[in-house]
């Protein structure tokens, strides 16, 4: 891919956050996606590394503080996702076709009770644990393909 071409795709990162059960933390998205369930993941300003990013959105996203989690795992890789075309023009004034995403694998040390979906700007209406398993029954259509390349990459970090 060319740099221009790799231009058309937001930087992102996104987080696989499991509990002692390695059970996958879920967001039930706010906009309008709103019967559909999410990891957290969110756009790497300029100037910002992933690493730093992904304590900034865990915390944006979740209010779960830096301590409270160890990273276990990130994907090789950079994975690549189209938005579907309807919606390009809607996000981000069609400046990107898509994302690109590295996500972190997430070990929470934390209780329920650390969680804090009512942050500074809300993303998620609801939350809740839910087995590796069951993952891509609950994901946007346009997304289970990246999905599928996390659950198969961190797959050996949670037997």
């Amino acid at each position: 891919m060319t740099h221009i071409e790799q231009d058309l795709y937001r930087p992102n990162v996104g987080i696989m956050l499991v509990n002692a059960r390695n059970e996958v933390f879920v967001g039930q998205r706010l906009d309008r996606f709103t019967d559909a369930w999410q990891m957290p993941q969110g756009g790497i300003d300029p100037g910002e590394n992933p690493d730093d990013a992904v304590f900034r959105e865990l915390y944006e996203e979740t209010g779960v503080t830096r301590d409270l989690v160890r990273i276990e795992a990130t994907t090789k890789e950079w994975i690549y996702y189209d938005f579907p075309a309807e919606l390009i023009d809607k996000l981000w004034s069609g400046k990107f076709h898509g994302q690109r995403q590295r996500y972190y694998l997430m070990r929470f040390f934390g209780k329920d009770e650390h969680i804090n979906i009512q942050t500074e700007e809300p993303e998620f209406s609801a939350w809740k644990w839910i087995g590796l398993d069951d993952l891509l029954d609950n994901i946007v259509e346009f997304k289970r393909d990246v999905y599928r390349q996390v659950i198969a990459e961190f797959r050996v970090y949670l037997s």
